[in-house]
């Protein structure tokens, strides 16, 4: 008997017998929206994206964080550009990051992780409520690079934070990503290509930390430089 289980599937048999678990990949099949950055701007990125498909973070993969705001985000692409936006709820805010580069996991932040085939590493771009945000690249969580001032300039952001009926914050976060940014890889245009990703949101000097992700992850103790637990994008 096979049985599906939150984007994993067990294998049980008569006996006790086990056989080995094999973990299944999240996956989006990316759409193409014919909006152009340059001519067009953030602010009606962020438009269109609010019609999009939504995807929502779900796991918390480490117990002692058990708080999990309510978090979703969507994702397209253009030709040469990546767009996103987080749709975020929780009780608490924080955002002393005010410049390029600078500590926003500390704060309520988002992030995006992507890896191409072929370039030895894997990008991490993180932003906090008020559109802050750094992006480096490496192969691994001690081994990492800032990118260069001149390529994080391209990134552009646009957040809004508001306060609902519940007291708690909602916030949202859209960001443009230009290939271009992606300094260490060998991309012309996204069409027709896959690679691995993951979505997250975490707050680490918040009153209740926590660690949330789109594509599940183990690990005994928080960490999201783990691409073995990318989940898939393809970029139709």
């Amino acid at each position: 008997m096979i049985k599906f289980i939150s984007g994993y599937y067990s294998c049980f048999y008569k006996k006790n017998a086990i056989m080995d678990v094999a973990r299944v990949k999240e996956k989006i099949k990316t759409r193409f929206v014919p909006v152009q950055l340059c001519k067009e701007g953030i602010k009606k990125i962020s438009d269109v994206m609010d019609g999009l498909d939504r995807h929502t973070m779900k796991y918390c993969p480490w117990k002692e964080y058990g708080y999990a705001p309510e978090v979703s985000f969507s994702i397209a692409h253009s030709h040469d550009c990546i767009y996103l936006k987080y749709f975020v709820k929780e009780k608490e805010i924080r955002a002393h990051a005010n410049q390029l580069q600078g500590p926003v996991w500390e704060d309520a932040c988002v992030e995006f992780f992507v890896s191409f085939d072929g370039d030895g590493g894997y990008y991490n771009f993180e932003f906090n409520c008020l559109g802050t945000f750094l992006a480096a690249f490496g192969p691994s969580k001690t081994e990492r690079k800032f990118l260069e001032m001149n390529v994080m300039k391209q990134i552009v952001t646009h957040a809004s934070i508001i306060r609902n009926e519940h007291d708690d914050i909602q916030w949202e976060l859209a960001a443009a990503i230009p290939v271009g940014c992606f300094a260490h890889s060998s991309i012309g245009k996204l069409n027709g290509i896959s690679c691995d990703a993951n979505f997250y949101k975490c707050g680490d000097l918040l009153i209740d930390p926590h660690f949330v992700a789109w594509s599940d992850i183990e690990s005994p103790v928080p960490n999201f430089h783990l691409p073995e637990y990318f989940g898939m994008l393809e970029f139709n």
